[in-house]
């Protein structure tokens, strides 16, 4: 029997990653719920949208009573739960959109799936799972010179944004323990590649330098994250779902620290070496600006447990990758460009 999967949020950035992997599979029939805020774009959703294995619905996580009879109707063996609010500077500059769908959000799904779980059969309550995608900003921040997330790292989020997605992993984990609801969560690294919506630090980067405009970036640039590219992400999303065990918590991460300084001179090089402005380098068009708040120093993921247990491995390096999504950009403008003249004014710094 085919798995039904109800992917939340699955017109942003990792969410769409994850349907078209799901559904390319041929393993599972995958049902996207997604609102389409700022961030949702179902032209990210373009090569599967005729899939019989594939139906898109338009509707929020706090509609209750839409997903409890999505749930219902559509027979639905598993949950990806990605639909966030997710940008640290909007949670800085308005933090109740992010209060309101990442924790009253989170609630209003998780009384969704009980509601649907507690009525199936055995057999088909043994098969379903409620999977919670996190980030690793609910750990806070490390040193630069060491230290490294794992599972069993204390919560203590910086910003307004990751305190609302550290307490809707709390919520999650209530409802297993409180109501044996069969919960798995994992909590992974910055993602990149394919699809990224241009606010953020590497498309940012990639456009804007395409464009010969000023690449601006917070501080000094020597904030450190840990780098995954969003298609290895999907796989082992697949992974904590269907292997995962009930109740556990899966920390994934490329290995693959750089700062955000290096993460930009290497975008100007590659971009360099495909596309050379006239005006020279564009290592030039760096501007270093004022930092932001609460920015934390550094994010680094131990990635032993899913490794250990799941068998997952990252198939790209940073450097790998970063190509690819260079490549991407290159070569898909018919994607970005409506995004970034129409919606978004290339204005909003990028977020790492």
């Amino acid at each position: 029997m085919i798995d039904t999967i109800l992917v939340t949020g699955g017109a942003g950035f990792i969410g769409s990653a994850v349907c078209r992997h799901l559904v390319k599979t041929g393993a599972y029939r995958v049902i996207n719920l997604d609102r389409l805020t700022y961030a949702g774009n179902l032209d990210s959703l373009r090569e599967i949208e005729s899939d019989p294995n594939y139906r898109f619905v338009q509707g929020d996580i706090g509609d209750r009573d839409l997903v409890l009879g999505l749930l219902e109707a559509e027979k639905v063996t598993g949950i990806m739960h990605l639909a966030a609010e997710s940008h640290v500077d909007r949670s800085i500059d308005g933090p109740a959109a992010f209060i309101e769908t990442n924790v009253v959000g989170t609630f209003q799904l998780l009384d969704a799936a009980l509601k649907y779980w507690s009525g199936l059969g055995d057999e088909r309550r043994k098969r379903f799972r409620f999977h919670h995608i996190s980030t690793d900003e609910v750990f806070g921040d490390l040193p630069f010179d060491g230290g490294l997330f794992t599972e069993e790292t204390p919560y203590a989020p910086s910003s307004p944004y990751s305190a609302s997605k550290a307490a809707s992993d709390h919520l999650v984990r209530a409802w297993h323990h409180t109501y044996g609801l069969p919960v798995v969560l994992s909590n992974c690294s910055n993602n990149y590649g394919p699809y990224h919506f241009p606010e953020k630090l590497i498309p940012l980067v990639i456009l804007n330098g395409l464009e010969g405009k000023s690449l601006p970036v917070y501080g000094a640039g020597a904030n450190v994250r840990d780098w995954l590219f969003v298609e290895d992400h999907a796989r082992a999303l697949e992974l904590v779902l269907t292997r995962g065990e009930v109740g556990e918590s899966y920390n994934i991460g490329g290995r693959e620290e750089r700062t955000n300084l290096s993460v930009v001179e290497t975008i100007c090089d590659l971009l360099d070496a495909r596309a050379p402005l006239p005006s020279g380098p564009r290592r030039e068009l760096i501007r270093f600006v004022t930092d932001r708040p609460g920015h934390d120093r550094r994010y680094a993921i131990d990635a032993s447990k899913i490794e250990r247990e799941l068998g997952w491995r990252p198939a790209e390096t940073f450097d790998s990758g970063l190509a690819k999504t260079v490549d991407w950009y290159l070569a898909n403008e018919w994607w970005w460009r409506p995004i970034r003249e129409q919606r978004y004014a290339g204005e909003r710094l990028g977020a790492a």
